[in-house]
C-alpha cells in the first residue's frame, strides 16, 4: 500500500469516526458470529450487489461498534459498514501499528479454515475513535468472505 494511500485510509477512517456516536453499545462474540450468520442469510436471499450495499449505506447489518464487511480471498473490499470509502480498495497490505498485516490474517483465516476468530490486532474504534485490540469473526462464502468483529477490553 502506498503513501497516499495509507493517508487516504487514514483519513477516511478518521472521518468515520468523527460521525458515529460515542456511546454505542459494545459487541460482544455471539453478537458477531450472529451478525455474520444473518449478513450471508441476506447474500443469498438478496444477491451480492444489494447485500453489499445494504451492509454498506443502510443500518440494518450495524449495531453500536459491530458491522460487516466483507472482501474477496486477494484482499479487496467489496462492503464495509463502518466506511464505505474502502469499498473497491486492495487493503491486503494495510497494516496496524505494530505491523500486523490485517486483512492478510483475515484472507488466510478465510482460505485456510474456512471461518473462525482472527488473531488480535489494533484498529481503530468507530464509536469511540480509540485505538483497540480487535479481533474478527469471519466466515467463507465462495471466493469471498464476511466478517463482523468485537473491541477488546
Amino acid at each position: 500500500m502506498n503513501r497516499r494511500n495509507i493517508l487516504t485510509f487514514a483519513a477516511a477512517l478518521l472521518s468515520t469516526c468523527l460521525t458515529v456516536p460515542a456511546f454505542a453499545e459494545k459487541g460482544t462474540k455471539a453478537d458477531a458470529e450472529a451478525m455474520v450468520a444473518s449478513a450471508i442469510a441476506h447474500i443469498k436471499a438478496v444477491g451480492a450487489e444489494k447485500a453489499y450495499n445494504d451492509f454498506t449505506n443502510g443500518t440494518e447489518f450495524k449495531k453500536g461498534d459491530l458491522y460487516v464487511i466483507v472482501y474477496d480471498l486477494t484482499g479487496k473490499n467489496l462492503a464495509h459498514g463502518a466506511n464505505p470509502k474502502l469499498v473497491g480498495k486492495d487493503l491486503i497490505g494495510l497494516k496496524d501499528p505494530d505491523g500486523k498485516l490485517l486483512n492478510k490474517i483475515l484472507v488466510d483465516l478465510a482460505k485456510e479454515k474456512g471461518k473462525g476468530w482472527s488473531e488480535e490486532f489494533k484498529f481503530r474504534n468507530p464509536t469511540t475513535g480509540d485505538l483497540q485490540r480487535r479481533i474478527v469473526y469471519v466466515q467463507r462464502v465462495g471466493e469471498t468472505f464476511v466478517g463482523c468483529g468485537v473491541f477488546l477490553s
